[in-house]
């Protein structure tokens, strides 16, 4: 068995620490009409990709399905199917946009397991990088997002529409 290692992400305390925000805000991501400023990238038949605006690495990516579920159980196959189908094609395009060497994806079910938003299922895609986390997020508790959430946006949002 191999040695475990700890992904430290000090800098989400601001995410933990503030104030939640009343309801869901994938739902109001989802009946909202201003894609660039709420980070979506695509929105298909069932579910919508969009970037996580406290990422735990840069291009930390969130697909959701339309209808406000918590379990894997409440989907239908079309919701499950498209869920997949978008988190392929997102772990495609980081990897050719960002030079992503591996990923962290999956999801969080339920307050034991860390989910910030038990209420709307969502599957996390993590890009990762050798040597990702550096001296700055463990004795700085500072990380380093070396590009604005927009300007990514800006990168990504065509290659999803190709």
């Amino acid at each position: 068995m191999g040695e475990m290692k700890q992904m430290w992400a000090p800098w989400r305390m601001d995410y933990i620490l503030q104030s939640k925000e009343q309801g869901c805000f994938i739902c109001r991501i989802i009946h909202g009409d201003d894609d660039r400023n709420n980070l979506v990238l695509k929105r298909g038949e069932h579910s919508l990709v969009l970037m996580n605006r406290y990422p735990y690495n840069n291009g930390h990516l969130m697909v959701a399905p339309y209808r406000h579920i918590a379990g894997l159980e409440e989907m239908t196959p079309d919701e499950a199917s498209e869920m997949m189908s978008l988190t392929t094609q997102s772990v495609t395009i980081l990897r050719r946009a960002m030079k992503a060497e591996g990923f962290n994806v999956g999801l969080n079910l339920g307050d034991a397991a860390g989910a910030g938003l038990r209420e709307h299922i969502h599957n996390h895609i993590v890009p990762r990088w050798t040597g990702d986390t550096n001296f700055m997020p463990v004795l700085g508790q500072t990380k380093v997002i070396p590009q604005s959430l927009t300007d990514l946006h800006d990168l990504l949002h065509p290659l999803f529409q190709e």
